[in-house]
């Protein structure tokens, strides 16, 4: 049995239908994540929930653990994650409640722990060129167009560190760069599911037009969340037909990321720290690594 992990964001702070549902704590050294993981089985996958920003909302998208949540759903056995994530389109194609499966982001963000290998002692460098996984995003996409979603394939998602909505500058700045959707939470998610070696697809789930749109009334979170409630079944619907259809992550580059990115040799990690990242990737920096 294959098992994905899933990263609700705003509006989905749970998943209905789970069988055999119990809640998991899962501590990491790198801190608690949001909320407790809900697993369960749907169909033939076992599922792992994490509400991103905690059930009720508790933590904007600065203060949100990054790096706990997604080790907390590798350490409770999660092989690949599925995000998703409330934006606002930057293009009048995509309308609200309109769902966009990314394949390239653009980090605007600047005060966010971004990588396990953040202490000295232990360098690597993952290749982030392609930050979603192809399969498992052709998977999302297919189940999207079997239920009849407004779904685009590809897209770029540009990273804001909020929890402030932007000017419209800004606004008009990254519609010039040709990006497609704003948010607040796909970085550094993404570069730490790869370092993490966990194959990572993002839907992005359109609330608004920012505030560009002259046409529109510039975005609020009320406004937001109207749409949220109303892409939420949508954002169920999908999870459950992707249950059925999950592709295998150890085809995926992204299962074997961290070879070729460590200029450390294992050997050569401090004891402390190296036992630290053994708990991320036991495989290169466990026991049997140590002389690698």
């Amino acid at each position: 049995m294959r098992t994905l992990g899933v990263i609700g964001g705003s509006g989905l702070y749970d998943l209905d239908g789970l069988e055999e549902r119990t809640e998991l704590r899962v501590p990491t050294p790198w801190g608690d994540p949001s909320d407790v993981l809900v697993a369960g089985r749907l169909g033939p996958t076992r599922l792992l929930f994490l509400a991103r920003h905690g059930r009720g909302h508790r933590l904007a998208p600065h203060r949100v653990p990054y790096r706990a949540n997604v080790l907390a759903l590798k350490l409770a056995g999660a092989e690949q994650i599925l995000s998703l994530s409330a934006v606002g389109s930057l293009k009048e194609s995509l309308r609200p409640g309109d769902l966009v499966v990314v394949d390239q982001l653009v980090d605007r963000t600047r005060q966010r722990p971004a990588t396990f290998f953040d202490d000295p002692g232990a360098v690597a460098h993952v290749s982030m060129a392609d930050p979603t996984d192809a399969a498992l995003s052709d998977a999302v996409y297919r189940c999207a167009v079997d239920l009849g979603l407004r779904v685009q394939r590809g897209g770029t998602y540009v990273c804001i560190d909020g929890p402030q909505f932007g000017t419209r500058a800004e606004s008009e700045l990254y519609r010039s760069w040709g990006m497609d959707v704003v948010g607040m939470t796909a970085l550094p998610e993404a570069r730490l599911a790869r370092e993490a070696e966990l194959p990572y697809a993002l839907v992005a789930l359109v609330t608004d037009y920012d505030c560009w749109h002259r046409s529109e009334q510039p975005v609020s979170a009320d406004a937001v969340l109207d749409v949220v409630r109303r892409n939420v079944d949508a954002a169920r619907a999908l999870v459950s037909r992707l249950a059925e259809r999950l592709p295998d992550p150890a085809a995926s580059p992204a299962s074997r990321a961290l070879d070729g990115a460590l200029l450390t040799a294992p050997a050569d990690v401090p004891a402390e720290l190296r036992a630290r990242l053994a708990v991320l990737c036991p495989r290169r920096f466990g026991e049997g690594a140590r002389a690698s």
